[in-house]
């Protein structure tokens, strides 16, 4: 394992996201440990957390431009906080988000922040992934952006569960 994973399991220990213990999940499994991305509520917390996706991005695209999408609501300050990440090592990268519900007033609609166009990649950043529901979810929104793919998925946990098929949510 790299250096820089040790010291982020460290780092959730540390600002309490990550917990040791017996927990019953929602599913009602007993599990060994509990992750709760709530519990990053400082600014320096989410600007170290920022630095985290950051590395892991360099790690699998290097300097590639894409635009970063944070899923409502968790999701959106951790895009936020890796592309200022991001920014501080030279790369500048967009940002967006979606909303809940669908704005009918003002600018509208289901995104704020940078519409990505037709041959634009979107880096989906999320914090936990159990059954992929969230993932799936967020495939379905970006679909609807014409043109425009998928170029990696940035995960602060997974929790590699198996599903009937005995795949992991990311398989």
């Amino acid at each position: 394992m790299e250096a820089y994973k040790r010291e982020f399991i460290t780092f959730l220990q540390g600002a309490g996201v990550l917990k040791f213990g017996d927990f019953t999940a929602k599913s009602g499994r007993k599990i060994p440990y509990f992750i709760n991305a709530g519990m990053i509520k400082t600014g320096d917390e989410i600007a170290k957390l920022g630095e985290f996706y950051a590395r892991a991005y360099f790690e699998k695209l290097g300097k590639k431009a894409t635009v970063l999408y944070g899923p409502a609501y968790k999701g959106i300050s951790l895009a936020v906080s890796a592309a200022v990440a991001l920014s501080k090592e030279g790369v500048n990268v967009p940002f967006f988000f979606n909303r809940k519900e669908v704005k009918d007033h003002g600018e509208g609609g289901v995104f704020v922040g940078y519409v990505p166009q037709a041959g634009e990649e979107v880096v989906i950043i999320e914090d936990v992934i159990t059954a992929g529901t969230a993932i799936r979810e967020s495939m379905e929104i970006l679909s609807h952006l014409e043109g425009v793919k998928v170029a990696a998925t940035f995960i602060m946990v997974d929790r590699k569960e198996k599903g009937q098929n005995e795949k992991g949510a990311m398989q």
